[in-house]
């Protein structure tokens, strides 16, 4: 069983493994089509219409089954990875361990967000952003320059406290857990953490930044433990409901996985603590 661990605790191989294996799936041409799609769903995603990945009940389970579907490639590379979290209200700076050149490089050059160390940076040659938005081919961060501050664990423990999973009109206006911790309102969780990396973090291609993987691991074990402190409140939606994806309705792209599929993220994977 897949154990998915705080990037904070992970060994010096561990780390290098995990490493490792990105590059390789990047190698590959596999990496990048993991960014198209999610780009795909962000321009697609809308208010209005039709919300798969985002603004929408269905992104905790989209989400859920698109790290799995990653975390999968990277074991058919390694069979021994698996997708650390960042704790991001623990390790809340710039210098924080995941930042090292030894893992995921950090910030950005102050003229265009170029990462220039690590693993990652594009004079490694090992990296290139292939799926851009505004043409640039190098991976970019710009750590604390658009927030300055990442959630807190208060600011966690009152959206973790919610008890109703979603409500009407199931979009980035809805009042409930989801999207609280989506960031559309209150507090502002997920979406405060891609402006604070910055660079294509704050872009529908984020995934070009690995720290992706670690931000959304932990966004899913948030889930986790929201569903272990509610366990009776369900995923809303129970049924048909126009735009959005109900309860055991199939979800793009995959049309084989409903939500009520990936409620339970132990048959796939657990996580070291849910502390």
């Amino acid at each position: 069983m897949t154990v998915r661990k705080n990037q904070a605790s992970l060994t010096t191989p561990e780390k290098r493994s995990f490493v490792d294996a990105l590059l390789e799936l990047k190698r590959t041409g596999r990496y990048d089509t993991f960014v198209t799609t999610h780009n795909a769903f962000i321009m697609s995603d809308t208010d209005n219409g039709e919300r798969v990945g985002h603004r929408s009940p269905s992104f905790l389970p989209w989400h859920r089954r698109f790290l799995i579907q990653f975390e999968q490639a990277l074991q058919a590379i390694d069979p021994a990875v698996a997708l650390p979290y960042w704790d991001w209200t623990a390790d809340r700076t710039a210098s924080a361990s995941l930042w090292a050149p030894d893992f995921l490089g950090g910030t950005g050059r102050s003229r265009d967000g170029q990462v220039t160390e690590g693993p990652f940076a594009v004079s490694g040659g090992r990296w290139p952003v292939t799926v851009t938005v505004d043409g640039r081919g190098f991976l970019r961060r710009a750590l604390g320059s658009g927030v300055p501050q990442l959630p807190t664990r208060a600011e966690v423990d009152s959206v973790l406290a919610m008890p109703t999973y979603d409500t009407a009109p199931w979009n980035s206006a809805s009042d409930g857990f989801r999207n609280h911790l989506e960031g559309w309102r209150g507090v502002n969780l997920h979406n405060r953490v891609h402006v604070w990396v910055g660079g294509q973090m704050t872009t529908g291609a984020s995934p070009n930044d690995p720290v992706f993987w670690l931000h959304h691991a932990f966004i899913d074990r948030l889930w986790a433990q929201w569903q272990a402190r509610h366990p009776r409140s369900a995923y809303l939606p129970a049924t048909g409901t126009r735009n959005v994806v109900s309860l055991n309705d199939v979800m793009r792209p995959w049309n084989d996985v409903t939500p009520a599929e990936m409620l339970d993220h132990t048959k796939f994977y657990t996580f070291d603590t849910l502390a």
